[in-house]
């Protein structure tokens, strides 16, 4: 008789795991369709540049003469384009990180 009671509560357990199971399921099921992107997204388009302000004649002979001196060649500079504060900011932050001694 013992072993009908085991055999029986073996049953219920197994119908109580079997339906939380399923609750689980339905749940994770539910999640994931929230957390799921759109089947598609559009691209969005990139922004568009700043024009590059024109560097006049005497600005550039200003720059070339500037260089010229500081390297002691002569020297054709062909392009000049303003760099933005974060290219200097994460050279800044290369040079401090660099410096230090692990």
């Amino acid at each position: 008789m013992a072993k009908t009671a085991n055999t029986k509560d073996l049953g219920e357990m197994l119908e109580q795991v079997q339906a939380q199971l399923a609750a689980l399921a339905e749940r994770v099921e539910k999640l994931e369709s929230l957390a799921a992107p759109p089947a598609r997204m559009a691209a969005r388009p990139a922004p568009p540049t700043p024009p590059q302000p024109d560097i006049d004649d005497e600005a550039m002979a200003a720059i070339s003469a500037a260089l010229a001196a500081y390297l002691g060649v002569r020297l054709r500079v062909r392009r000049i384009r303003l760099i933005g504060s974060r290219a200097w900011a994460l050279q800044g932050r290369v040079n401090i990180q660099a410096s230090h001694t692990f």
